[in-house]
């Protein structure tokens, strides 16, 4: 088997273990595993109870990578998430030492990330987007792989600080957690009438994460379907009656980064358009900006997005 297919084997070997940990969520374990691969940060939005901390404790348990929870509140400050100089003495001399905080994990759990203050969550920007941490005069680097994930309550919208477009689009994802079905509850409440919760293995670590992203970023795309990328964030600019703001350039960015993914999860050496398709849901719902007349009709993201791909599909058999 090639090093290759090995790889491929060791990550459908992930998603099942991580499976095992979460009832459902099928879809939402996929688009996760695909931010792992890419190496893109994940905002995760959902009603509370359905799962996301323990989502993100056992992908760190299945790829045995460090993880810590961040509980951000109003009066979270930025040095608790980052850490902070202290001062230490030491044979009647004074030095700093710098104490690290808990962004300095693999994986990162921003929990309830809107509650907090707007000078706090700029706290994740550096880290988020250049993987270090600068306090004072001084970097420090954080470990590598290192993601965050970070969860948002979509209907409690007292006493929260909505995320501004621009650490929006730090995420690569933005993932929908939806309701389970009748089953699914009924095995969810299971877990609270005493039934054994599985035992989850380790089956990846964090080297070998980064040796899966580099094949990864070796996997060949087609004129086409780099053309096709480009058009659909082009498209996302071009004059449309929900629109108010189209995606950046990042968004092209994670397209190719997640298709690619996508067609290593799928045991394919090349990406498709169904590829494409497929991740251009999370990639852009959370980088269109709707208008008001949108926002007054009651039309999501999704239902935009799904315009564009449509029309871009008419015009490709046209």
């Amino acid at each position: 088997m090639s090093e290759l297919g090995l790889y491929q084997q060791k990550i459908m070997e992930c998603e099942r273990e991580i499976g095992k940990g979460i009832i459902g969520q099928r879809e939402i374990i996929r688009q996760v595993m695909l931010a792992m691969l890419s190496g893109g940060n994940v905002l995760l939005e959902g009603m509370p109870g359905l799962g996301k901390t323990m989502l993100v404790r056992t992908v760190g348990q299945v790829f045995h990578l460090s993880f810590k929870r961040i509980q951000f509140t109003p009066d979270l400050m930025p040095s608790d998430v980052t850490g902070t100089n202290i001062m230490v003495k030491e044979e009647g001399k004074s030095s700093f030492r710098f104490e690290r905080g808990p962004v300095f994990a693999n994986l990162v759990l921003a929990d309830e990330i809107n509650r907090a203050t707007p000078k706090t969550q700029s706290a994740l920007l550096e880290a988020m987007q250049e993987h270090t941490v600068t306090v004072g005069n001084e970097s420090h680097s954080l470990e590598e792989p290192f993601l965050v994930l970070a969860t948002q309550n979509p209907i409690e919208q007292e006493g929260t600080y909505p995320l501004p477009e621009a650490q929006l689009d730090r995420f690569m994802f933005k993932v929908l957690v939806q309701f389970p079905d009748k089953e699914e509850l009924r095995g969810i409440v299971g877990l609270t009438e005493g039934l054994q919760p599985p035992r989850i293995q380790s089956i990846m670590d964090g080297r070998e994460l980064l040796e899966a992203r580099k094949l990864i970023s070796r996997l060949p795309i087609a004129e086409a379907v780099m053309n096709y990328i480009l058009e659909l964030v082009m498209a996302t600019h071009e004059p449309h009656p929900y629109i108010r703001e189209g995606a950046s350039p990042r968004a092209a960015q994670a397209l190719v980064r997640a298709s690619r993914a996508r067609a290593f999860m799928e045991s394919r050496m090349n990406v498709s358009f169904e590829d494409v398709q497929n991740v251009a849901y999370p990639v852009l719902r959370h980088r269109v900006i709707l208008n008001f007349d949108a926002i007054s009709e009651g039309i999501t993201e999704d239902a935009v997005i799904r315009q564009i791909i449509e029309a871009k599909e008419k015009s490709m058999y046209a």
